[in-house]
């Protein structure tokens, strides 16, 4: 009687202290949300923030009546929060933990601020957050990566390939006529104007076409480097191709964020719950083997402990 007694005194302390710290002490306004988009992760009692700043509970979470297929959430919020026309809300997620709470944020325009009204609570709007924006963009995302593999496949398709060697070929040939140019050179000297013979004419006249080759040599490289760079220009070129890669792979890698920081620790918790209802399940088919009977018998009275009629010691002589 007097553990019983001692219980019942116990609980009712920890439930009086337990309303005691979660008393609301301030006063509180009623604000509503009505919006098409998901809520997945916003539940009742979850907290309404303004910058950061904790304000506010969720109260309720409903279809609104008035708008068909609109979710109408229902907030409680510190009268002293600054809530104007120009705020707007959006969900965000706590960490690693997935769940879902209410931020509230305004663009810094002067604005009138909402008269509280618990008969017909003045209605914030819902911006889409950030999952929101990235998967109505993830089409687009993917689309710009296909459309940037499919132009950088057509710049380095077989014909520009055959343009690209045709053009470090005609570098080359330059070069090597530049080389022979040199060598002539060398040797129209040594001949004219060596100590046996100078003939002015003929060396003029050698010149010449030496000069001829030259610019012809010269031309084919000035077309060979032109080539060359507009097929950089057109990679490097603003909205091409590389920058279009680089778009998608940035978007891509936000994506797997977003799925290692809201998806995947969900995953995680049912996966425990599972494991957990799998664990219960086998303990069950374990006791219905070890004992058939109390599928029709039941367990059976439970055998007498210490102090009570009828207890015997393990090992105990009768």
């Amino acid at each position: 009687m007097a553990a019983g007694i001692f219980v019942v005194l116990m609980s009712a302390l920890l439930l009086a202290l337990a309303a005691w710290l979660t008393r609301d002490t301030g006063q509180r306004d009623i604000y509503e949300i009505s919006t098409r988009e998901t809520v997945t992760g916003l539940q009742p009692q979850a907290l309404v923030r303004y910058r950061g700043v904790d304000i506010g509970k969720v109260d309720t979470i409903g279809f609104d009546r008035k708008t068909t297929g609109n979710v109408l959430i229902r907030l409680e919020v510190d009268s002293a929060a600054p809530i104007t026309s120009d705020t707007f809300a959006t969900l965000s997620f706590q960490g690693v933990t997935g769940l879902a709470f209410v931020q509230l944020d305004d663009s810094g325009k002067q604005a009138v601020r909402l008269v509280p009204n618990d008969d017909a609570p003045p209605r914030i709007p819902l911006r889409p957050g950030f999952l929101a924006k990235l998967q109505d963009k993830g089409e687009k995302i993917l689309e710009q990566v296909e459309q940037a593999t499919a132009r950088i496949n057509q710049v380095l398709a077989d014909p520009n390939q055959k343009r690209l060697a045709a053009a470090l070929d005609n570098v080359g040939q330059a070069a090597a006529s530049v080389s022979q140019l040199s060598t002539s050179m060398t040797a129209l000297l040594d001949a004219q104007f060596g100590p046996t013979r100078v003939n002015i004419p003929a060396f003029v006249k050698t010149a010449d076409a030496a000069l001829a080759s030259l610019r012809g040599t010269s031309d084919a490289a000035k077309t060979a480097v032109t080539e060359i760079g507009k097929t950089a220009q057109r990679l490097n070129a603003k909205d091409g191709p590389v920058d279009r890669l680089a778009e998608g792979a940035e978007g891509l890698a936000h994506a797997a964020d977003s799925f290692n920081a809201a998806t995947l620790p969900r995953i995680n918790r049912v996966t425990e719950d599972s494991s957990r209802a799998v664990r219960q399940l086998s303990r069950a088919v374990t006791g219905i083997s070890d004992n058939p009977q109390a599928l029709i018998f039941g367990s059976g009275p439970a055998q007498p402990g210490p102090g009570e009629s009828g207890f015997s010691a393990p090992g105990a002589s009768r």
